[in-house]
């Protein structure tokens, strides 16, 4: 499997494009703000086609370049409804008043094709089989994509702004709950094998084992009774 990935924009979101191969199919992920010059210079980089772009959730540092880049090449995006107007609206998805500057070059909106994803469908896109699990408490519509592990490669799970390295996604914007975010790390990401890569909407990689073994937030819904965590919290 080929993952090129890279930090966008101001907010250094990670997007990702994974293929089978290089000189194959492949999907994107997540192409935040300022991500089209780097998707088109791994494009051209590993001879790759995109024929889709999936999106974690709908903040708009994960989905600021959607409409240029599926228009580039002419591909859906997949988004989970509950988020899907945020692409549209990104003020409202972060708090502010409709007419508050957000950022002058910022071109918002749908592409020509959008797709809704649902929780637990199975994505069969590029050549890979993505399995998509709801996973709300960063955004009402946060989703998660996992692929299979294989003899030489572990499974991955593209986290989105739910679990990083060390940390998990804030909680504090609209759509944001706690108790939702603490419910979906317990239900998606803990009973993943400690090999799984995580690789998430912000920072360095890292496993599901180190994350059980060092994240406050995995420790806390590990442990019975669930009691609280005192960690700073990432993303937009």
């Amino acid at each position: 499997m080929l993952i090129a990935g890279f930090p966008a924009g101001a907010w250094g979101t990670n997007c990702y494009l994974v293929a089978p191969a290089a000189g194959e199919e492949c999907v994107i992920i997540d192409p935040g703000h300022l991500a089209a010059q780097g998707v088109e210079d791994a494009v051209r980089k590993h001879r790759l086609k995109p024929v889709a772009v999936v999106l974690t959730h709908g903040h708009i540092d994960h989905v600021a370049s959607v409409v240029p880049v599926c228009g580039a090449s002419d591909v859906p995006a997949w988004i989970h409804p509950a988020d899907r107007y945020m692409m549209s609206d990104p003020e409202k998805a972060l708090g502010r008043s409709i007419g508050m500057p957000l950022m002058g070059e910022l071109t918002v909106g749908e592409p020509d094709d959008v797709r809704e994803l649902t929780d637990g469908a199975r994505l069969s896109l590029a050549g890979l089989d993505l399995t998509v699990d709801h996973a709300p408490g960063h955004t009402k519509g946060s989703v998660t994509f996992g692929t299979p592990g294989a003899a030489d490669v572990p499974p991955i799970l593209f986290s989105g702004d739910l679990l990083f390295a060390g940390s998990v996604g804030r909680s504090d914007l609209p759509g944001g709950d706690p108790a939702e975010l603490l419910d979906s790390l317990a239900r998606v990401c803990l009973p993943l094998d400690d090999s799984t890569v995580v690789l998430s909407g912000h920072g360095p990689q890292t496993t599901i084992g180190q994350e059980r073994a060092t994240n406050p937030y995995m420790r806390q819904v590990a442990a019975p009774g669930h009691g609280s965590a005192d960690a700073p919290r990432r993303g937009m």
